[in-house]
């Protein structure tokens, strides 16, 4: 699942942290309602409310980008047909139960992605055009199991400024140590189409320069890794953490804004729920 800013505690310029929130926050916050012992399939009748505050540091790899260190609100509801973190929301549809321990989920997804950047972000983007995120919407696929949870993920730039798409897959498992504490490592990859990368990594004829020759992107596959966690000293006051690490691909390492073949984040956060 991902998750974007939306809030005004996000400082200006800082959008293209936000991408790695929405994947750490919202499955931290599901984390917790499962810790809670409350329901947390796509039938559930019960609702649940959250909120909190967290801190995302992330550095991207665009040559000379400072790290960046956002404060991110936290907001959670979620009941029989709706989940809503942040500024994604999900629309649940009916599950199909293959057995007591295996079940399948499906969902229609909307999200603000903060992606992008601005000229004076850092050096190698003096004299580019503002790259905007934007609204983007798809659907999504679980596959839940005793053993692993499997995921998949279309989405497409309904906001025009890319005229994108992506599809993420992830495949995590939780472990549970007693009454307080869920860990869960996952992996991951994320294929963007020749037009995303193009927009987010590309060089215009008109942009380059002679440090900053033009370049066409064209469609590339990120892998990700990275652990998150729970600590819940109660059913209403929990601890959220996540740690990850993206392995880029050739298709954007080659671009001449990029001086980086990973990029990272590590989240902290604390939310209450009522």
């Amino acid at each position: 699942m991902l998750l974007s800013p939306p809030l005004a505690l996000i400082r200006h310029g800082s959008a293209p942290r936000m991408a790695a929130v929405s994947v750490l926050a919202v499955v931290l916050c599901a984390s917790v309602t499962s810790m809670a012992g409350e329901p947390t399939d796509a039938r559930s009748s019960s609702t649940s409310w959250g909120l909190g505050l967290g801190v995302m540091s992330r550095q991207e790899p665009y040559t000379g980008i400072g790290r960046d260190n956002t404060p991110v609100p936290l907001l959670q509801f979620e009941n029989q047909y709706i989940h809503l973190f942040g500024p994604q929301i999900e629309f649940k549809l009916p599950s199909l139960d293959i057995s007591n321990s295996q079940q399948f989920n499906f969902g229609i997804v909307g999200k603000y992605d903060g992606r992008g950047y601005e000229e004076d972000d850092a050096p190698i983007l003096n004299g580019m055009s503002k790259r905007k995120g934007g609204f983007w919407a798809g659907g999504k696929l679980e596959w839940s199991s005793d053993l692993v949870d499997v995921s998949a993920e279309w989405l497409a730039d309904a906001s025009g400024n890319s005229n994108g798409q992506v599809v993420n897959l992830g495949l995590e498992r939780t472990w549970r140590f007693g009454n307080h504490v869920l860990l869960t490592p996952h992996v991951g990859a994320s294929w963007q189409d020749e037009k995303t990368v193009d927009y987010y990594f590309g060089v215009r004829d008109s942009e380059a320069r002679m440090d900053r020759p033009a370049y066409t992107g064209e469609s590339a596959t990120n892998i990700e890794a990275g652990v998150r966690g729970v600590y819940m000293f109660n059913k209403h006051h929990s601890v959220l953490m996540g740690v990850e690490v993206t392995s880029l691909a050739d298709e954007i390492k080659d671009s001449p804004l990029v001086d980086r073949s990973t990029a990272n984040s590590v989240f902290l956060g604390y939310i209450y729920r009522f």
